[in-house]
């Protein structure tokens, strides 16, 4: 099964970010202490899983919070499906689209980052139940990804 291994929070569009080892997502609205709470695109997901492939073409690692998403998870990939569902701890989240990579990878990862992250770089979701998110917590994908 997979969990949560990262947890990452801006408090403004460009600032640092901040890893915890646990947040409260706010239904309908996002994560407590973050840019993106009271955006549409409340929480932004990514998969270990697609990242490792991303390295593969690039030929160097992404670490766990390079792309800015906020929730980092030990899947091999996510649901891109929007309104697929993703339960995180006590919160859930629901898929409202792909969350295709910036310029700003260039930045952040590395040269060559933006295109080796197209179709990688996650999800942005919203928050359909509100809840304590930890590292470690348990992840589970409706339907999950690999029977799409």
């Amino acid at each position: 099964m997979a969990s949560v291994t990262h947890l990452h929070l801006a408090p403004l569009h460009k600032a640092g970010l901040t890893e915890v080892t646990e947040v409260l997502a706010v239904e309908g609205a996002g994560l407590e202490g973050d840019r993106y709470l009271g955006t549409t695109r409340n929480v932004t997901v990514v998969a270990k899983g697609e990242l490792d492939e991303a390295a593969d073409r690039l030929g160097y690692p992404i670490p766990a919070g390079a792309t800015r998403r906020n929730i980092t998870v030990d899947a091999d990939r996510l649901p891109r499906t929007t309104g697929a569902l993703i339960h995180l701890g006590e919160a859930v989240l629901s898929v409202w689209r792909d969350c295709p990579p910036c310029e700003r990878m260039y930045q952040t990862v590395g040269p060559g980052a933006r295109e080796a992250l197209e179709g990688r770089a996650g999800i942005a979701a919203q928050v359909v139940k509100g809840g304590l998110i930890r590292v470690g917590d348990p992840v589970r994908f409706e339907p999950d990804p690999g029977d799409m």
